[in-house]
């Protein structure tokens, strides 16, 4: 499943575009795993930031408070919002993201069921940076306004093109969700999205009430907690 996510307004995105112009970057390898290395070539916050870690928290609030990435996602655990910058031709080649993470100075581990990608650059501002993925149907190529976000399955291959022409910020971070295959998460968000766009139309009845019962058992018989 590919979901496109609004997360951030203007004010915000300005205020995280500010606070990461001024930072201090670092080698982006040292969160990349033993194939990625390979191929990673950008720049990222260390995870002991100050900056990394106040600006997690305002993604970290957002996402919490988002109807839609809560519905999708359904997460159990989110992995501490990371931060990298694409300049000067950097890009980053074909991988898969890491099974499993481990939260920087603790012991807890996240299922990297699905990845996530936060622009915080406006597509105008940059040229190059897309985020292209691989599944089934062919690359699907992703560059989206800043404040918006894709989520995807963490076991796709993909890559970032390199940034010829300005800069491209953004946030990643991975989601285990109480439901792990992407599938069944597909089926439920539908039956939910479908779910709420009756209720609009047609208030609440009888038939509702039962596809929302239908929706809560298929969640019940899928959720791991």
């Amino acid at each position: 499943m590919l979901l496109q996510v609004e997360v951030l307004g203007t004010d915000q995105v300005r205020a995280c575009r500010e606070r990461l112009e001024q930072a201090s970057w670092a080698d982006g390898g040292v969160t990349a795993g033993f194939q990625s290395r390979t191929v990673k070539n950008n720049l990222q916050l260390p995870e002991s930031s100050e900056t990394a870690r106040e600006l997690g928290t305002v993604v970290l609030d957002a996402l919490d408070a988002n109807l839609l990435f809560n519905a999708a996602a359904l997460p159990a655990r989110v992995f501490p919002p990371l931060f990298n910058c694409y300049r000067d031709g950097q890009d980053f080649g074909n991988h898969v993201d890491n099974a499993i993470r481990t939260v920087a100075r603790t012991r807890h581990r996240i299922r990297t069921d699905i990845s996530a990608t936060l622009f915080l650059s406006e597509p105008e501002d940059y040229d190059g940076g897309e985020l292209v993925l691989d599944d089934t149907y062919g690359p699907s190529v992703v560059k989206l306004p800043a404040g918006h976000m894709v989520l995807y399955p963490g076991s796709s291959l993909h890559r970032v093109l390199p940034v010829t022409r300005g800069a491209r910020y953004a946030s990643f971070f991975w989601i285990q969700s109480l439901v792990r295959e992407d599938s069944q998460r597909a089926i439920l968000i539908d039956m939910d999205m479908a779910i709420v766009r009756l209720r609009q139309q047609l208030g609440d009845n009888g038939q509702i009430v039962a596809l929302t019962g239908v929706y809560h058992n298929l969640l019940r018989r899928w959720a791991s907690v």
